[in-house]
């Protein structure tokens, strides 16, 4: 008789990820990752225990998948290259992975998950790309407040860009979507005396 092979956690969330990016969150059930693993669906139960404990863990590890590279990419960069670095990585993960990026950044936490995210606050009471402005903000003597509204606008500016080559279904390049953002970026900056 042959050994089994033990089904892991990680595993299971690598199969659940392939379903999410090749099909959307509607493919990814319990069923369905145990078939793409080719075992029954008790290790899938076993190490979740439900779809929306499952869910959690893969908003996390998609999260990784999708934006992990950013802040490697980011290193050693001036402050400016590294803003539209992350908004680069960002505008690809629409792109690339349109459903993995719906996932984690257009559906709501509450129906997806049950758990709010921002415990009751406002999305916009938080710092958007805190990486990016803290290195903005020791490279450049500006108001933190001031730099926090450019990030901000900047952020919502290109998730508006993102969401709309989503449903323009990648119509628009991303060479000519990362133009866009560029621009954008640079005449919130430019408000500031930062000059790219």
């Amino acid at each position: 008789m042959g050994r089994k092979t033990q089904v892991t956690k990680e595993m299971i969330l690598e199969a659940a990820y392939k379903l999410l990016d090749e099909s959307g969150l509607g493919a990814v059930g319990i069923k369905s990752i145990a078939a793409s693993l080719g075992c029954s669906t008790q290790p899938v139960s076993w190490q979740f225990g439900s779809m929306t404990d499952l869910k959690k863990e893969l908003m996390m590890y998609a999260g990784k998948q999708l934006f992990g590279p950013m802040e490697e990419a980011m290193k050693g960069k001036n402050a400016i290259d590294a803003f539209f670095i992350s908004g680069k990585i960002y505008l690809s993960g629409a792109c690339d992975h349109p459903h993995v990026f719906k996932f984690i950044c257009v559906d709501d936490p509450m129906e997806t998950i049950g758990e709010d995210p921002y415990e009751g606050k406002s999305l916009f009471e938080f710092q958007f790309d805190k990486h990016a402005f803290q290195l903005l903000s020791k490279e450049y003597d500006v108001s933190p407040k001031l730099l926090g509204e450019a990030v901000r606008d900047t952020v919502i500016y290109t998730h508006g860009l993102a969401l709309m080559m989503m449903t323009d279904h990648n119509k628009l390049s991303k060479e000519k979507a990362y133009k866009m953002m560029y621009r954008m970026g640079e005449l919130l900056l430019d408000q500031l005396g930062i000059k790219p």
